[in-house]
């Protein structure tokens, strides 16, 4: 199977400009290609995911990927899928996260003379002198048809800001500035980005007079059609100071039943054919490939070592299994009053729990317990003999625990 029938047979592709071209170019390694990544944290995510194993499978079939740093567009914010409008960042701030995305896309993507690139839009973009680039580029623009964009639907219902409504325009510029100076041919992006990447398309006919193309890559939604990525409000990170190796195992272990196989097949590198061969898993079978995928994905961001280690501490609490690899908090001699801590106190000091009141009802809602033995009274104290040397097991609900040492 060519590289382009995988990508539809992944699910992957959502639109594309020129299908026919689109075909040939990829499937001949002929794409010269790009993915924006605006640095908007220190950090990429699991919704990110997408957009790098897409870039590593078209680089593995000859094609060459240009990852575009947007410390530049960054600088206006994308208001594509906002209500609100971003938060602004510095110059320092842009060109610190610009450093810490490079490392984390290295484990995907190989760089290196003849292979990909990394380029920052900042080295051109910040550059430009606003009335040249109104009369080489702005006329190209139609007002009207910008308005009527997507990306910018959402942002209009409470205000558009003037410097948003240029990030159209700098995403094209992107795109025209690399065809001409990179030979890139193909622009890779969310869904959510047809209107700008379609900008950059018209921008290089209309200026140069030739053809260049986009295709879209589908959103990693939920069966509830939410973007997959978060847990509680906040992101699942790449970076394992953000987000541990084990709570980013878990989190690809605990997706719904109706989402898992969708998303082995659209994240992992496992063979098609050993993917089908799934579709009619159930039940227990169904927790099998929720294993499957959190492993192949922990050890693609983290390394086999750790994915091992996150896998081990999982089944850990769910058997009579080692607590070696389990996510491990430390508490000290000073959190103890009369060699006791409570309950609640404990939920807080592991973060199972954010506050004391949720701490609170998790225990008088009965999905607390201490080494396997349910807590209900939220008064309930842990005497510090009971930690000894190799500590306890701290679990809130099915899926939340910690191993609690006294340091």
């Amino acid at each position: 199977m060519q590289i382009y029938d995988e990508l539809i047979a992944r699910g992957l592709l959502a639109q594309v400009t020129d299908e026919d071209e689109i075909r040939d170019l990829v499937n001949n390694g002929k794409a010269t290609f790009y993915i924006g990544f605006d640095c908007t944290a220190d950090s990429l995510t699991a919704g990110h995911f997408m957009a790098l194993t897409l870039m590593k499978r078209m680089q593995m079939a000859g094609n060459k990927p240009i990852a575009l740093i947007g410390g530049g567009t960054t600088m206006i914010g994308d208001p594509s899928g906002r209500t609100d409008m971003r938060k602004m960042l510095t110059r320092e701030e842009i060109d610190h996260n610009a450093e810490c995305f490079k490392r984390q896309m290295e484990r995907f993507i190989e760089f290196g003379e003849g292979k990909a690139m990394m380029l920052n839009n900042a080295d051109w973009l910040l550059n430009l002198n606003y009335v040249e680039l109104l009369r080489e580029v702005g006329a190209c623009f139609s007002v009207n048809n910008m308005l009527r964009a997507e990306c910018y639907k959402q942002r209009m219902e409470k205000g558009l800001s003037f410097l948003e409504f240029n990030y159209m325009i700098m995403q094209s510029y992107d795109f025209y500035h690399m065809f001409q100076k990179y030979g890139c041919n193909m622009q890779f992006g969310g869904d959510d980005q047809w209107s700008n990447m379609l900008g950059g398309t018209e921008l290089i006919r209309r200026k140069l007079g030739k053809d260049a193309y986009a295709m879209t890559i589908t959103l990693l939604t939920d069966s509830q059609g939410k973007k997959m990525g978060k847990t509680a409000g906040n992101a699942v990170w790449l970076d394992p100071n953000k987000t541990s190796p084990f709570d980013f195992y878990q989190y690809w272990r605990n997706v719904d039943d109706a989402d898992v196989l969708k998303c082995i097949r659209m994240l992992t590198f496992l063979p098609l054919e050993q993917i089908d061969e799934m579709d009619s898993w159930e039940g227990s079978k169904l927790n099998e490939a929720k294993e499957i995928l959190a492993y192949e994905l922990t050890s693609m961001v983290h390394g086999e070592e750790e994915a091992k280690k996150a896998q081990e501490g999982a089944r850990a609490v769910f058997s009579t299994g080692s607590s070696e690899h389990m996510p491990t908090s430390e508490i000290s001699a000073e959190d103890f009053t009369d060699d006791k801590i409570d309950i609640v106190t404990l939920l807080v000091k592991a973060e199972l729990a954010k506050t004391r009141n949720e701490g609170r009802r998790a225990v008088e809602q009965g999905g607390v317990s201490v080494d396997g033995e349910k807590i209900t009274d939220p008064k309930y104290a842990v005497e510090k003999a009971a930690f000894g040397e190799d500590g306890i097991v701290l679990k809130k609900g099915k899926k939340n625990f910690k191993k609690i040492c006294v340091k």
